[in-house]
């Protein structure tokens, strides 16, 4: 009975150590959790979010902060055990975040890069709205092209078939619109006069062509910088315009409230789709938000994880953004998830 008992107490000891080696083990998962929140008209770590300079900037009494969403990139099964069993936190397959064949520092490369995009795209739609138009100007001139005597170095271009060229991106999409070969009444600008030019494109790298390199130019007498460090992805977009508007605008935006939100924008406004709102609606409820900014896209998840006392506002553009904005500053109701 002895040797019966040792045996089973041996056993029961083997066993609960494996159990605790198998929870101690890494498992290909990662835990996504709220992340800190921004007020991008405030300052982080001592220094103005967004700095303006050579224009006055007006203060605003309340907030408009950004959300993230904090990644736990090394995960052992204990832990995620606990997080399918929190509200606030999501367990999810190591490759959604990480792709398989990219280490964690190309990943968190691209993530800041992206950032940076939706720091200048902020930029340019905020200016946009302010009254800075954006300027497609023709840099290079392909002279094997179809636009060789046509169009010069400096035009700008502004129209393609009729249809305005409000931004760069715009001018690829219109010439797209047709197939090579098409001809194209390309409207442009030059030395302050405007002319037209009827262009043939030509197919290249299976793609139509007028053979004219371009940039975007967006003139404007002040400088404008966006400094925050340790944030990634493109889901600040939104936020970000929001800001610069608030900043450079008499008008308080916030109407004195902690208004949240998140979402990509574009050079044109539109507001995109992100990732982790359950864990970003988490964020912004403990950072005391009032209202939170959900791309439309993203509204049918959100209503899925709300949180009690965080309006969802669905937005789809910049100008519905600044209309939601408006409607809680006046104490109407705005567009809702």
């Amino acid at each position: 009975m002895r040797r019966r008992g040792l045996t089973v107490l041996l056993g029961a000891l083997f066993t609960a150590l494996l159990g605790i080696g198998v929870l101690a083990a890494p498992i290909p998962y990662v835990v996504l959790g709220p992340g800190p929140t921004v007020d991008t008209l405030g300052t982080e770590d001592g220094t103005e979010v967004i700095q303006v300079t050579g224009r006055e900037t007006s203060d605003s009494t309340g907030e408009l902060r950004l959300t993230t969403v904090g990644v736990q990139p090394s995960v052992k099964l204990r832990t995620a055990i606990q997080g399918w069993f929190s509200d606030d936190e999501a367990v999810v397959p190591r490759e959604l975040v990480y792709p398989p064949g990219e280490s964690r520092e190309e990943v968190e490369e691209r993530n800041a890069e992206d950032f940076k995009v939706s720091q200048t795209s902020a930029e340019t739609v905020a200016l946009r709205e302010l009254g800075f138009p954006v300027r497609v100007v023709v840099k290079t001139v392909a002279e094997d092209g179809p636009s060789v005597g046509l169009l010069r170095p400096g035009d700008v271009v502004d129209s393609v078939n009729g249809q305005p060229v409000p931004v760069a991106s715009r001018l690829t999409e219109l010439i797209r619109a047709e197939p090579p070969g098409a001809t194209l009444e390309i409207g442009y600008i030059r030395d302050g006069a405007p002319g037209t030019a009827r262009i043939t494109s030509q197919e290249k790298d299976g793609r139509p062509r007028i053979g004219v390199g371009i940039e975007q130019q967006q003139p404007h007498p002040f400088t404008l910088t966006i400094d925050l460090e340790d944030i990634g992805g493109p889901s600040a977009g939104l936020m970000f315009a929001l800001g610069i508007i608030d900043k450079l605008t008499p008008d308080d935006l916030t109407g004195g409230q902690i208004i949240a939100g998140t979402g990509t924008i574009d050079d044109e406004g539109r507001v995109g789709p992100i990732g982790g709102i359950p864990q970003k609606l988490v964020g912004a409820k403990d950072a005391g938000a009032t209202a939170f900014l959900v791309p439309a896209d993203n509204c049918a998840e959100a209503v899925r994880n709300p949180q009690p006392g965080l309006p969802l506002l669905k937005v789809a553009t910049l100008d519905e953004a600044l209309t939601a904005l408006e409607a809680l500053r006046a104490g109407g109701e705005p567009a809702r998830c």
